[in-house]
């Protein structure tokens, strides 16, 4: 551990006055920014945002990881958490010259200050929260909840590197944060890197006390250490003071870190090494540290006033014009900057050289270090398809398969992880512990099965966590997949918002290089959970992630086994996107060869002339368009019924796989043009679209089309419950009956020659409710069917 000199603890000291009057300049200053006049009303912003309270600690902390970084020669990457703090990451990117660098116009020196203060919060210019604009980031600040989730996932495959992670203590009170310091437990010290958590307790929230700051030491102790956590504590007002203590608990820290993974790395025995109690720094300093103690009588430095913006009339106000003077100069400016703007030596001794600085990590710019996976042929894994409609294959299994393979041949360079909450195994995708097994560095029981402190299956039962988890995987440049059942998809709602709007920025920025897309299978969905009922039923994920950016967004619903490998293939390819595959887990029909799956991914939407009748001889009748597994097997029955008791009608079946074709490719790249709308789908007859989720979202985004009259969905509509697969469909008027009824009272002239159908098939419907209630199975004909032609 180093005894930090007089003259050390002066330049951490200086570094951190400046970075102090860089935050403080960001939020208030448009002009005069070396203060060379007397401040006026016109050097201050019209419009004063951004959020002071939490600068001071973030800075002191980014100072001292300069410092330890510079000594030992670390590889390191600092996630902040709380929500605001731009002003201190921006002001340290600044210092350290990889602002400039990254943007050549924001100069290191009295012009590129200025525009750093102007730009923050201002219209063209940069938020001020850390964002995708800020080199060295790798998280949204906007939301709280997510930081040591993605600081874990930074970690994990990354043994050399250490990522720190600033976590506010209004963030701490969130679910999504509380359960994450259970990521301990899944980080293994040989093959991972390691995280080093700083709950910063500055002990406020926007205007109310937090409760990590509140309550007695010994219950926050006690509490850190039932996570597993060795904390240590710095806790302080006296800048020197602090300095001392920050640097002792520093260097404890990663003294403490070297030893956990040098003894495991050349532990003689992996199962017998001891479990790893990581350090955690606790930073207790005042909320709003060094700006004005009182304004106007009131109370600010250490109280929730200092959360946002302390001096608020200061163009109005030449009280506070003078107090904000004051506070600039508290600083020593004329200290820290030369008379050109530029930081002095004394300021930029602790900084580190080149891709050590934490604004120019190349960790995180991920998608500089991504290399493409290696993946399998399809043909390897498809599955054999003479004849449509005569075989089944549960699809997740058979995609299971394929992704054990890339687990395999990612062996070595481990950059490949599946996640997602308890359910692999219920997903069908078990073959993955033929590869590899699941992440787990607790104590073991003779009982458990697949378990692993290697392991690359990612479980834990906190849809936050595994998706926090995985963000910082691909924003630190590897690939991955997020398996989880589909109604709890929601659960990460926010997190996925926040990811993509992350993207839709990033893509903007030419110096951050695409990463590897983030990939969700939702399996056990709305059509097959009639065995756990109403509260799994919920297929709006989809809905929720199309209101979002076109040009990240891409959601699939492949109809089968090899159209789901396809689909995978193509989403694993792909760079900066969401991609949300909706697949079933349960036995379903194989309705295309690998070949043609391939073809109609690429198309993502096309006519299946093996399955009706029209066969390009004349316009249909009347089109049967489908989406997802089972609408796609409930059209295709509704179309053999149609076809023996009604031959002469022309029907036409479409189905859609890349649901975002049916947008207009003005509003989505993937979308079709109205002329490649019309030629599928007429503009004048009747369709019958069975969808898998809400029929309305198809509503929704075909509202444009010529035909969009004559269009008529079925899907979920809010009926479910625990029951048969097939009383589902008909619980939601989306079975193959109610097709054909559909179609017969569509198509005009139709409803007089097809009454006698019509009349048998609402007496299936009848036959159908006896036979579950008395059976508990569905009717023959539907159990057993199969596309007969």
């Amino acid at each position: 551990m180093t005894a930090l000199t007089a003259h050390s603890i002066s330049q951490l000291d200086a570094h951190w006055r400046a970075a102090n009057y860089l935050a403080v300049g960001q939020i208030y200053l448009m002009g005069n920014p070396l203060l060379t006049q007397p401040l006026r009303p016109e050097h201050i912003k019209p419009r004063l945002l951004g959020h002071w309270g939490t600068s001071p600690g973030l800075n002191l902390v980014h100072t001292h990881l300069n410092r330890v970084v510079k000594e030992r020669a670390l590889e390191a990457l600092c996630v902040w958490g709380p929500g605001h703090g731009g002003p201190a990451v921006l002001a340290n990117s600044w210092l350290e010259g990889t602002y400039s660098e990254t943007y050549p116009d924001v100069s290191r020196d009295a012009d590129g200050m200025a525009k750093l203060f102007r730009q923050f919060s201002f219209p063209g210019g940069v938020p001020s929260h850390v964002a995708p604009e800020t080199p060295g980031s790798v998280h949204e600040g906007g939301e709280l909840g997510y930081a040591l989730s993605h600081a874990y996932g930074a970690a994990f495959d990354h043994p050399g590197l250490l990522v720190a992670c600033v976590i506010g203590d209004g963030e701490a009170e969130t679910g999504p944060l509380a359960a994450s310091w259970h990521s301990n437990k899944f980080l293994d010290p040989v093959h991972d890197g390691a995280v080093l958590p700083i709950l910063h307790l500055n002990g406020y929230k926007i205007a109310n006390p937090t409760v990590l700051s509140r309550i007695p030491e010994d219950e926050l102790d006690a509490l850190l250490r039932g996570y597993g956590h060795d904390p240590l504590y710095v806790t302080g007002s006296d800048p020197a003071q602090v300095h001392h203590a920050m640097a002792r608990a520093m260097d404890h820290a990663l003294d403490r870190i070297a030893r956990i993974q040098q003894e495991a790395r050349t532990a003689a025995t992996d199962p017998g090494r001891e479990y790893a109690r990581w350090p955690v720094i606790v930073l207790r300093t005042p909320k709003g540290w060094t700006g004005p103690v009182s304004v106007d009588g009131d109370p600010v430095e250490g109280t929730w006033r200092a959360h946002q913006v302390p001096l608020a009339g200061v163009r109005e106000n030449p009280a506070h014009l003078r107090q904000l003077e004051d506070w600039l100069r508290s600083y020593r400016p004329e200290e820290l900057f030369d008379a050109d703007g530029r930081p002095t030596a004394q300021v930029l001794a602790c900084v580190p050289d080149g891709e050590h600085r934490l604004g120019a990590v190349p960790y995180s710019n991920g998608g500089r270090l991504l290399r493409p996976l290696p993946l399998p042929a399809l043909d390897q894994h498809a599955v054999p398809v003479d004849k449509p409609g005569r075989t089944l294959h549960e699809p997740t299994r058979v995609l299971g398969r394929f992704l054990t393979q890339i687990m395999r041949d990612t062996a070595e360079r481990r950059d490949f992880r599946v996640v997602g909450p308890d359910e692999t195994a219920s997903n069908r995708l078990d073959g993955l512990y033929e590869a590899t097994g699941k992440a787990w560095q607790g104590i073991t029981e003779a009982s458990d099965q697949n378990l692993a402190r290697d392991g690359r299956v990612m479980e834990i039962l906190s849809e936050h966590v595994c998706q926090g988890w995985l963000e910082g995987y691909l924003l630190t440049g590897r690939h991955g997949l997020f398996s989880t059942y589909e109604a709890f998809a929601h659960i990460v709602d926010s997190m996925v918002a926040q990811h993509i709007k992350w993207l839709k920025t990033s893509r903007e920025l030419s110096w951050r290089a695409p990463i590897a897309s983030l990939n969700y299978l939702l399996t056990s969905h709305v059509w097959r959970q009639d065995n756990n009922g109403f509260s799994h039923q919920d297929p709006g994920f989809v809905d929720h992630v199309l209101n979002k950016s076109p040009e990240v967004v891409r959601v699939y619903l492949p109809p089968d086994a090899n159209t789901l490998l396809a689909v995978a293939d193509h989403a694993l390819r792909s760079r900066d996107q969401v991609n949300v595959i909706v697949a079933g887990k349960q036995p379903c029909f194989d309705w295309l060869s690998i070949d043609e799956a391939r073809t109609h991914v690429t198309r993502g939407a096309g006519i299946w002339e093996w399955a009706g009748t029209d066969h390009g001889s004349r316009e249909p009748d009347v089109v049967l368009a489908c989406a997802g597994d089972v609408p796609t097997m409930e059209t295709l029955a509704a179309a053999a019924l149609l076809r023996e008791h009604l031959p002469e009608l022309a029907v036409r079946v479409v189905n859609v796989v890349d649901i975002a074709r049916l947008m207009p490719h003005e509003e989505h790249p993937h979308g079709m043009t109205s002329a490649e709308y019309d030629a599928l789908f007429t503009t004048d007859r009747p369709v019958i679209f069975a969808y898998h989720g809400y029929p309305w979202l198809i509503h929704r985004l075909a509202y444009r089309r010529t035909g969009h009259p004559q269009l008529h969905v079925r899907g979920y509509k809010e009926s479910g419950t625990t029951t048969t697969p097939f009383d589902m469909v008909v619980r939601n008027d989306m079975d193959r009956y109610r097709l054909v009824m559909d179609v017969i009272d569509r198509v005009p002239g139709l409803a007089s020659r097809g009454e006698g159908l019509r009349q048998a098939m609402a007496d299936q419907h009848i036959r159908h409710h006896d036979w579950i209630r008395e059976h508990g199975t569905d009717l023959p004909e539907v159990a057993d069917w199969s596309w007969p032609y």
